[in-house]
Formats: C-alpha cells, sequence, structure tokens
C-alpha cells in the first residue's frame, strides 16, 4: 500500500486529496483519485500501469482528478489507451462527464469501463473485494480488500456507522478517516472525529489504525492523542508517501 493522498476535503499543502494505491502479485489497483492525487500518483506508478480503480464515492476530494486522467489515456501520444475498469456508485461516469466539460455522450466511458457498485463481494484482479454503504450524504463505500492471508480495510468517508466495524472486523490495517476533533461543530452523518475512529477500529478489533482524510486546519499530533485515548493498538497519522506491505511488521 501506497498512501498518494490522505488530505481531506481539499488538498493540504503536504499531500493530495484523498489517493491509495494497492498493488498485489503486480496487480495495481487505485482506491480513489482526489484533487491533486494524479500528479503524485506518477512516482509511483506509470499511468499506463494501473489495472483498475475503486472510487468511494462522487465528492471532489475522492474522484476529480478522473478527469485530468481522461485527458492521459485519451491523449496519449501512441494513442487512446485501452478503457480501464472503474468500480464506482451509479451515475459516476455522467458526473465526471458533466465536470470535464463534455456533452452529453459517450464523455468519461471512452476511457474508462465503469462498474456499479453495491454492497458485497467480488474479485478484482488478485483482490477479494468487499464492500458497504457508509454514512454520508452521497452514497459511499468502504472497502475491504483481501489478498494472501492478509486485510486492508478502508472507510472512505462516513458518520458514526455500525456497518464499519463489522467490514473492518481482525483487518490488519484499518485506514479510518478522522476529520474532525472533540470540541469542533460537528455536522451529524457526515465525518468522523479521531476519536470516533479511534472508537471504530477498536469496535473492530484490528491490528493497526491508520488516521486518514485530515483536514489542513487540525493538528495532527492532537489528531492521534484522541484516537489514542479510545484505541489501544499500533497507531498513527497517514502521510502522503507512505509505504507498506500488509505483511510488514514493525
Amino acid at each position: 500500500m501506497t498512501i498518494v493522498g490522505c488530505a481531506g476535503s481539499f488538498p493540504g499543502p503536504d499531500s493530495p486529496a484523498s489517493c491509495y494505491l494497492i498493488e498485489a502479485d503486480g496487480f495495481r489497483l487505485v482506491l480513489d483519485l482526489g484533487n491533486g492525487a494524479l500528479g503524485s500518483l506518477q512516482r509511483y506508478c506509470g499511468l499506463d500501469d494501473v489495472d483498475a480503480i475503486c472510487l468511494s464515492h462522487q465528492h471532489a476530494d475522492h474522484c476529480i482528478d478522473m478527469c485530468a486522467y481522461l485527458v492521459a489515456r485519451t491523449h496519449h501520444p501512441q494513442g487512446p489507451r485501452p478503457r480501464l475498469p472503474v468500480y464506482a456508485p451509479a451515475n459516476t461516469a455522467e458526473r465526471l462527464t458533466r465536470a470535464v466539460g463534455l456533452d452529453p455522450g459517450p464523455g468519461m466511458t471512452e476511457a474508462f469501463d465503469f462498474v456499479t457498485l453495491v454492497p458485497g463481494t467480488m474479485e478484482i484482479g488478485p483482490l477479494r473485494v468487499t464492500t458497504a454503504r457508509m454514512n454520508h450524504p452521497v452514497e459511499t463505500y468502504a472497502f475491504r480488500l483481501e489478498h494472501a492471508g492478509h486485510v486492508l480495510a478502508y472507510s472512505a468517508d462516513t458518520g458514526p456507522c455500525d456497518e464499519l466495524p463489522v467490514l473492518a472486523s481482525g483487518a490488519d490495517l484499518l485506514l479510518c478517516e478522522a476529520s474532525f476533533l472533540d470540541g469542533q461543530d460537528l455536522a451529524a452523518d457526515l465525518h468522523l472525529t479521531a476519536r470516533q475512529a479511534g472508537e471504530h477500529a477498536a469496535r473492530a478489533a484490528v491490528g493497526e489504525l491508520v488516521l486518514t482524510h485530515l483536514v489542513a486546519w487540525n493538528d495532527p499530533s492532537r489528531t492521534q492523542e484522541e484516537a489514542a485515548g479510545s484505541f489501544g493498538g499500533k497507531l498513527s497519522i497517514a502521510a502522503a508517501g507512505r509505504r507498506r506491505g500488509l505483511g510488514d511488521r514493525y
């Protein structure tokens, strides 16, 4: 796993918005592609070397760089690249076609083969992928990725949600959003506080919690401290460029 971007809601000074590169047996899956992520992704993976994309939801900080990726795949000097599978909520192709400024028509589907996400389990390359709906204002999916006996769970964006601990149960690592801090004026059913992220991780009994979707105006040390008050396991703050294998032991 490579954390390409972990900034929440908008790119921060040190990170693009949400994007994670998952590699298994030579297969490369991009998990979300938010603002600024396409540029940074090229540090770790050629744009012709991506095998599939999963988009958790249609908010810009998780998918808007698909518009730039369309340009890269359509106007390649060697000709248009083969259509790339994209697993996303319903109507994502239409929404991104409008975002890139194309007239209604083939739009994004000329470069990408969109597959509509529903809760359940499927195979994507060598990965067993399970999805569940999260508690967010738009249709949003969390992901559980399994390979070679290891499990990575990703919350995407969510408010408090009973489905997340079930999806992440026993995961080696949970990438969990921690957008808010205690005491902030919180909107209901939008995001988790760091403390709530820790609570969800504890309920899921995960081996490690990595706090992500970090909003630039929050103090990362306070984010980690508040999560540590509710989760006693291995805990860290996401950072762009951080890479690790799920079999690693630190």
